[in-house]
């Protein structure tokens, strides 16, 4: 039986404020098509279908397109919410689109109640189990403390026995939400942390023949049993060198993983992260592949060039964020600000100042002239009004 395994699709998110409806829209096309020419017999998605709990009407309208044409396929979707979904939202109609194939599991009390699917050599059980945020389902799984550890560990407790009155031989999947011990996390992940713990062991899953994971946005296996599909776009920087796929999973005979297959997903523009000074990124032909790539810029200038973004996007003309990183800039000395300006004239400061907005450098001579003549006439001021009272 195969599977294709996908997550965190984040509908209605941007990347620094570019629009990427369009792109998940073609990764929905892709998707399509995945399904078509593999011959899927069912679409796994763990968790984080949404950006945000109230998501935008866009990113509904294409969530609603995404399901009639899986429903339209006849091949089985069992989808779960993650920690950026509304449950409840993600999970209204339900029972009415189940008919139609599309198996929402967004109910924690859920959990243990499969989907079930049949091919030549038997059953299979797919148990959707959502992101189970410890706090308000502590007392539901009788787990024993407020951890991620503790409530996926009763909610897989439930699975198991579930898992143990069916029929000899039936084999099982689990789609979960949450961050799995050895997992690299990247910028764009919801930090899930609750009492300092936010790691689960993937011995969590013992006993299930595959866990289908979401969350993290890294394409990658935990175990041969354990992995994560990623999600199917970049949402920041720190993606830039990930291979965006799905896992394309083949369930054999015994349970065994048959086959594991990356499924690359369309690249609506790639990714760089340039450092250096100013002039050597507007002059390096090393850099000509990414005049068309989503830029990061940290420019390492000892003084802050001028309108350098304007500068950048001339040949970058898609560059998204620029940060400063001064070649040779000080580090705190921890002394307190009382410490660092004892004994010095409000000029010194001002000039200072000029020094750190700018990132390095020292005022010149016209600055500190203009800065001389504020100051100068800021003293005048306070002796005419000292001298009229």
């Amino acid at each position: 039986m195969k599977f294709l395994h996908t997550s965190d699709w984040h509908l209605g998110r941007a990347f620094h404020r570019v629009n990427l409806l369009g792109a998940q829209a073609l990764f929905i096309d892709h998707l399509v098509e995945t399904v078509r020419e593999h011959e899927v017999d069912a679409v796994l998605v763990a968790g984080d279908v949404y950006d945000r709990a109230v998501p935008p009407l866009s990113a509904v309208e294409l969530y609603d397109r995404a399901l009639h044409r899986l429903a339209d396929l006849g091949v089985p979707t069992v989808m779960i919410s993650g920690n950026h979904d509304s449950a409840r939202r993600l999970g209204v109609g339900a029972g009415l689109i189940d008919r139609a194939g599309i198996h929402l599991r967004t109910d924690p009390a859920g959990c243990a109640d499969p989907v079930v699917l049949a091919d030549v050599h038997g059953d299979v059980a797919l148990y959707g189990l959502p992101y189970l945020e410890p706090a308000l389902v502590k007392d539901q799984f009788g787990a024993e403390k407020v951890s991620h550890e503790a409530v996926l560990g009763a909610a897989m407790d439930r699975i198991r026995a579930d898992l143990a009155t069916r029929a000899p031989g039936t084999r099982s999947i689990v789609l979960a939400h949450a961050f799995v011990t050895g997992g690299q996390a990247s910028d764009s992940e919801r930090d899930i942390t609750v009492g300092g713990v936010e790691a689960v062991p993937a011995s969590v899953f013992d006993g299930v023949d595959y866990a289908a994971l979401g969350h993290l946005h890294g394409c990658q296996t935990i175990g041969e049993r354990v992995r994560y599909s990623g999600s199917p776009l970049a949402y920041s920087f720190s993606e830039a060198d990930h291979r965006k796929t799905t896992w394309l999973i083949e369930l054999g005979e015994r349970g065994e993983i048959a086959a594991a297959e990356r499924i690359d997903t369309p690249v609506p523009r790639t990714l760089a992260r340039l450092r250096g000074r100013l002039e050597d990124l507007l002059r390096d032909p090393a850099h000509q592949v990414h005049e068309d790539a989503w830029v990061e810029a940290t420019l390492t200038d000892p003084v802050r060039p001028d309108d350098p973004m304007a500068r950048l996007a001339a040949r970058f003309p898609h560059t998204l964020t620029l940060a400063f990183d001064p070649e040779g800039r000080q580090e705190e000395t921890g002394a307190s600000y009382a410490q660092r300006l004892k004994g010095r004239s409000d000029q010194e400061i001002a000039e200072d100042f000029v020094a750190h907005v700018r990132g390095g450098g020292h005022a010149d001579e016209a600055e500190r002239a203009v800065l001389q003549g504020a100051f100068d006439d800021v003293r005048a001021d306070d002796s005419h009004r000292e001298t009229h009272r």
